[in-house]
């Protein structure tokens, strides 16, 4: 969400007014799964179909109503129909553009007696029948014989909504289309699936374009595009964005408002941009206070919350620490799941026991906020423990054990003791901000020797057969020596380095879900930022459902700003 600073400050120099209510905070949701499809009829025109899990959380108004970004307004409310859990909504009303903020198209539907009350699970289902002036002539052809659908889901104000989102956006191509005629575009606006969609056909045998993604947000906003042969639909449906004229006098006037507007936009970006920033920032500034000499005895992931590394990676070492110690194993990689070992091993750390009782709870955001409580505890700790001493100087430190570790590793030249070093230094060598390319560079030649635990690490390798690597060596006795074989069991070099590091990446996709959120409820509770001073603590007007959005481009049909009820 926008600071209030921010939105004072584009009102004045802008004339926006964005309308925000303080009583909105109380609205508090996640989006579990979203399924849109977005048809392109053989008429020019489009239908377009929402399906969403939302989940209430407890602390959260009921949701009474939900409001969706459209297009354009070129609906009839006639043409829109709604459903909670497969009861029928009769409250469907154009909504107000100050609930939208950034768009005036689209519905507001009230729930009513159904309204989704804290706690409670409900299946959300939007359509609308027709949709026109969504094509538009394709600007990458000279001849003008492409049409060319842009869309941007709808995306609820990110005060609102938390946690990530299993989204899937399906475009579904005129019938008739061929399948060498149309062309996609990548995902923009930072999707965080594969840019490149899936092909294939729906029920109908229509062409159909997918995007998905089980780590995307409901508050961000993300762009889907793609293009068809223009044959397939009437040549009237096919929209050029109007030219304007202009006289010189009026070409300087642009160019003063474009430079004007520059300005505020560069100041805007690094505003955002350091937002952004401080949001991963989670150390809190008295730990920066200079005091004097090295903290030694801190463990690997403790050494890597005072450098501030990314939660995933943190996370990941702290997994790695418990497999390594026999008090878990993991049951299954995509999504991460763990089975907790009975009776515990001694000696784990308190944030290891942590770690492994977040795994207890059954939900992704519980076990997140349990993560977050982990994680709020070792900065708590390690911010005690470096009292009076130098973090300039402990980094250093630590830093030089990592480059060590690696230098242990990296100077063997047998498998098997190469691969006994990386497993004795394996959390340290975590700390190496280039790990992932550190790790292929390291073992990308010859077979790799499994550590003891890799068991418990990769279900695939637990109960068969894994490739074992025979290895020569000699024995001494009597006066004589004679060659010996050891079978061990081992992987090629390029599959180890890739399973240790799509570690990290299933821990941010499976549990931690974006990493930029994750982390900035850690800081809001170990660094969060000064109140907010009298002159911009205020913000105008009413509503309360408001996210920003801009659809201005000439090949643009998108579908912008919604919900926060």
């Amino acid at each position: 969400m926008k600071k209030a600073s921010i939105v004072l400050l584009l009102s004045i120099l802008l004339g926006l007014i964005l309308p925000v209510s303080a009583s909105a905070q109380s609205y508090h949701f996640s989006v579990d799964s979203a399924r849109i499809d977005a048809y392109y009829n053989d008429d020019g025109s489009m239908s377009l179909t929402y399906v969403y899990v939302f989940t209430n959380q407890p602390d959260g108004l009921p949701i009474d109503y939900v409001d969706i970004g459209l297009p354009n307004s070129n609906f009839k409310l006639s043409d829109v129909s709604a459903e909670i859990d497969g009861r029928t909504l009769n409250d469907i009303q154009e909504a107000d553009p100050g609930y939208l903020n950034g768009t005036e198209s689209g519905v507001t539907i009230g729930l009513g007696s159904l309204a989704l009350q804290p706690g409670k699970t409900g299946i959300f289902r939007l359509q609308v029948s027709r949709i026109s002036q969504v094509m538009f002539t394709y600007s990458n052809q000279t001849d003008n014989n492409y049409a060319s659908v842009r869309f941007m889901p709808n995306y609820f104000g990110s005060d609102y909504v938390n946690g990530t989102t299993d989204l899937q956006v399906t475009f579904h191509l005129p019938s008739g289309v061929q399948p060498e005629e149309p062309r996609w575009e990548p995902a923009q606006s930072g999707w965080p699936g594969n840019p490149e969609p899936l092909t294939g056909y729906d029920d109908a045998g229509r062409i159909t374009y997918t995007w998905s993604s089980n780590a995307a947000s409901s508050g961000e906003r993300y762009e889907f595009a793609a293009a068809f042969p223009a044959s397939y639909i009437p040549p009237e449906q096919v929209y050029n964005p109007p030219i304007a004229s202009f006289d010189p006098a009026m070409l300087v006037c642009i160019c003063i408002v474009g430079i004007f507007l520059a300005i505020i936009g560069y100041s805007f970006y690094y505003a955002i941009w350091g937002a952004k920033k401080r949001k991963m920032q989670y150390l809190p500034p008295k730990i920066s206070i200079e005091g004097h000499g090295i903290k030694r005895g801190l463990t690997a992931v403790e050494a890597a919350i005072l450098m501030e590394l990314p939660m995933d990676k943190v996370l990941t070492m702290v997994l790695f620490g418990v497999l390594k110690k026999d008090a878990a194993e993991v049951k299954t990689r995509e999504p991460l799941e763990i089975t907790v070992n009975s009776p515990l091993p001694e000696g784990l750390q308190p944030y290891e026991l942590e770690f492994l009782g977040a795994f207890k709870y059954p939900t992704a955001r519980e076990r997140q906020k349990a993560m977050q409580e982990v994680v709020v505890g070792l900065v708590k700790s390690v911010t005690e423990k470096m009292k009076g001493f130098s973090r300039k100087e402990t980094i250093a430190y630590y830093d030089g054990i990592n480059k060590r570790a690696w230098a242990r590793v990296e100077a063997e030249g047998t498998p098997e003791i190469k691969s006994q070093k990386f497993d004795e230094n394996l959390e340290w060598t975590m700390l190496d901000k280039d790990y992932d390319g550190r790790m292929k560079e390291t073992f990308s030649q010859g077979p790799v020797i499994l550590p003891r635990w890799w068991g418990g690490f990769d279900p695939a390798y637990r109960g068969i057969a894994i490739p074992r690597t025979t290895l020569s060596t000699s024995t001494t006795g009597g006066g004589s020596s004679k060659p010996i074989s050891i079978s061990m069991p081992s992987l090629p070099g390029a599959a180890f380095a890739s399973s240790m590091v799509s570690g990290i990446q299933n821990f941010a996709s499976g549990v931690v879900g974006d990493i930029t959120s994750f982390t900035s409820g850690i800081t809001n509770k170990t660094n969060p930022p000064p109140p907010p001073s009298q002159s911009t603590s205020h913000s105008s007007g009413g509503g309360g459902r408001s996210c920003a959005c801009a659809c201005a481009c000439a090949g643009c049909a998108c579908a912008c700003a919604g919900g926060g009820r």
